[in-house]
């Protein structure tokens, strides 16, 4: 394998059959795109180790290790079992922030059956050879069995105090579930790392309500990270047709879904006449049309010096990368790129090494690495 990856380096490509004098040229920073990992069957989210190991979660319910660019061939065993249907399956995944000391990987999820599911979030420790998830254990599971596999959320994000956020998704059949506190539907939760519900979580002594709610009003958020210039939480998620945005997440908020919206039924009737309403948050960002958003990160790498702090989003429909230029918690200037490569995008991330990681949503998909280019 490696003496392979070597002759093709040899004649200038890399595994993907890309020229090394490829090169994309943006309006901040230069990069050439390199092949990490292919075969991949509808990879879904990615997240680094301490010590630049990769895990990447695939859809079909395969958690799978990327070791100094090669993909290790058997899955990393230990997963329960995983419902696949629709957009359901393996989905965000999560390193503890004390990792190296606790050894502990959070995993997203969908279980039950194609007429009653919902998402579910475990937690196992990895295994020195990180062959399996051992101890693992269920944490949280949505409180609401919808039918068939639509709108799972399933984006995991640890916050400073290591805490962690979940995202939901409303079911799609059952958006006005979002506006319901008795459910977790079109919700984004808060847990300790042991799964149990912090003491100060906005809802905690509301009557009726979930206490692991955080916020609520969502349709379904496939993208959240911090912004490194504010410590912000920021999220995006899919309207329908148009409407997708992008908030900022700030706890007890109403973010208003189905009853605002900037998009419409995918058959062209009205959701909703209002965009604006009483007590209901408002985008720092919409699409119209929609690009399907899905993965964020904030770029915190030393290796693009022009793109630090700004904010990245994938696309399904469409097929790009788009770069937001960010000065503290608004967005300055947007520019698209990899436009045309014809490949759905579902996670992006940075790498210790300072290059930008994304994840292409396809039956044979890949991790590729955006690298700078030093004129």
């Amino acid at each position: 394998m490696r003496v392979v990856a070597s002759l093709v380096a040899a004649i200038g490509l890399t595994s993907s059959g890309l020229a090394q004098s490829d090169i994309h040229e943006t309006e901040q920073a230069d990069f050439r795109m390199e092949a990490v990992a292919e075969g991949l069957e509808f990879p879904w989210s990615m997240a680094f180790l301490p010590d630049g190991r990769l895990l990447v979660s695939e859809r079909a319910g395969r958690l799978r290790l990327i070791e100094g660019d090669t993909l290790r061939r058997a899955p990393v065993a230990g997963l329960p079992d995983v419902m696949v249907e629709g957009q359901g399956g393996l989905l965000g995944l999560a390193v503890h922030p004390d990792f190296a000391d606790n050894g502990l990987i959070y995993f997203a999820y969908s279980e039950g059956s194609a007429n009653a599911n919902h998402t579910a979030l475990a937690r196992g420790r990895l295994n020195d050879d990180a062959t399996a998830l051992t101890e693992v254990e269920t944490l949280f599971q949505v409180n609401f069995d919808k039918e068939r596999g639509f709108h799972f959320g399933g984006r995991l994000q640890f916050l400073p105090d290591s805490t962690l956020l979940l995202t939901l998704g409303d079911g799609g059949l059952h958006r006005n579930e979002a506006q319901d506190l008795t459910n977790h539907l079109g919700t984004i939760i808060r847990l300790n790392d042991d799964g149990t519900v912090p003491f100060d979580n906005p809802f905690v002594s509301a009557r009726g309500a979930r206490p692991e709610i955080y916020t609520y009003g969502h349709r379904n958020v496939q993208g959240i990270a911090i912004n490194p210039q504010t410590g912000s939480v920021w999220a995006h998620e899919h309207g329908a047709r148009g409407g997708d945005e992008i908030n900022l997440v700030e706890p007890g908020r109403n973010y208003g879904w189905p009853l605002v919206t900037y998009g419409v039924n995918y058959n062209g009737t009205p959701i909703s006449d209002a965009t604006h309403g009483d007590g209901l948050e408002q985008p720092i960002w919409f699409w119209d049309p929609s690009i399907a958003p899905s993965g964020l990160a904030f770029y915190d790498g030393d290796g693009f010096e022009n793109w630090q702090g700004d904010a990245f989003v994938g696309a399904l429909v469409g097929s790009r990368l788009v770069r937001f230029e960010v000065e503290g918690d608004r967005i300055i200037s947007r520019e698209e790129l990899l436009v045309g490569r014809g490949e759905r995008i579902r996670d992006v991330t940075t790498g210790a090494d300072g290059s930008l990681y994304i994840l292409t949503d396809e039956r044979a998909g890949s991790v590729l690495r955006l690298v700078p280019v030093i004129p």
